[in-house]
């Protein structure tokens, strides 16, 4: 049974991480840690959790403590987790990783430098949906894919999280924060990686960072894909990949709140329809995290794919700058 501590015990440890600990078979929260030291006494006594900090670094020197699941702010990513290794704990890093990719290379060093585990959040790659499209597309159902899109759209302008809209705690606004989601989702069915991105985003009085973006992303294989995303909409969500000879499609694929309706369609015919829950994906993935330390064997998602990320975020903030395409660094 692999012990977690959470530091950063905030909005998205009540509503996802703690659901998913509540169901793992070989994991449980043993810690927690908060900036206020009575908030994080109160968090640990309405989830029943042992140990409460008012740091990181308090957290990661506690004994009960085996792994360590940072969900703090962007910013405090690279001290946090630097802190974890310092201690010698297993490092699982919400998205985006870092505040940029210089940020996310040091913490990729440090932990290889001392034989540590470090894995990055990506939790789509545990959704049912999601690994629906990479199987079919892997399976030539559509042939070689062409285009492809992700959009993702959230009233974030009323979110509890103000800190993301704080440029010195976030590392964008929706292009970062959710655009990551696509961004990862897309390079994982594809199974390909992104060369160049040109992107633009939009700017309300009421925010400080990006409140609507658009990037155009081209990868090695040739397939050109969009990303769409803002924090002016409902919530919604949609992943589309258009190949040779099929399009697979869904709205509102990349949720865990309701069920998917996942389509192969060939021009007008649907030759396969699903329906998928991504319910067990935050449950998958502490799981997945547990299971590589106790086996020895590495994470599915290492901190490379989140370093990788992060290149391409930063590509994507260069571009909306110079409003020119910009290369992404390789691996």
């Amino acid at each position: 049974m692999v012990r977690f501590g959470i530091a950063g015990f905030g909005l998205h440890a009540v509503k996802r991480l703690m659901p998913g600990f509540a169901t793992a078979r070989n994991c449980r929260v043993t810690a927690l840690s908060r900036r206020d030291a009575a908030r994080a006494n109160e968090s640990a006594r309405e989830f029943g959790i042992p140990d409460a900090f008012a740091s990181t670094a308090d957290l990661c020197a506690c004994p009960e403590v085996d792994a360590v699941f940072i969900a703090t702010p962007d910013a405090m990513h690279l001290a946090d987790v630097l802190n974890a290794v310092k201690r010698r704990k297993p490092v699982l890093v919400e998205k985006p990783m870092a505040m940029n990719a210089r940020e996310a290379q040091e913490m990729v060093d440090a932990a290889r430098a001392n034989g540590l585990m470090l894995g990055v959040a990506h939790v789509m790659r545990f959704e049912e949906s999601v690994r629906w499209f990479r199987q079919r597309i892997a399976s030539g159902a559509i042939g070689k894919p062409v285009l492809a899109r992700a959009a993702f759209v959230a009233p974030l302008l009323t979110s509890p999280r103000t800190w993301i809209n704080d440029p010195s705690l976030a590392t964008g606004g929706p292009l970062a924060d959710i655009g990551v989601h696509c961004i990862d989702t897309l390079r994982y069915v594809l199974n390909d990686e992104v060369q160049s991105v040109m992107a633009q985003a939009n700017y309300v009085s009421q925010w400080v960072v990006e409140a609507t973006g658009t990037t155009l992303l081209q990868f090695a294989g040739g397939s050109l894909a969009t990303m769409s995303v803002s924090a002016r909409s409902p919530y919604q969500t949609l992943l589309e990949v258009m190949g040779e000879t099929g399009i697979l499609s869904a709205t509102n694929a990349l949720t865990v709140d309701h069920p998917i309706t996942l389509e192969l369609r060939d021009t007008f015919d649907i030759k396969e329809r699903v329906e998928v829950s991504n319910a067990n994906a935050y449950t998958a993935q502490v799981e997945a995290f547990a299971a590589a330390i106790e086996s020895g064997k590495e994470f599915e998602i290492p901190a490379e794919e989140g370093l990788q990320n992060q290149r391409i975020l930063d590509a994507i903030f260069r571009s909306v700058k110079t409003g020119k395409s910009e290369n992404v660094a390789s691996f």
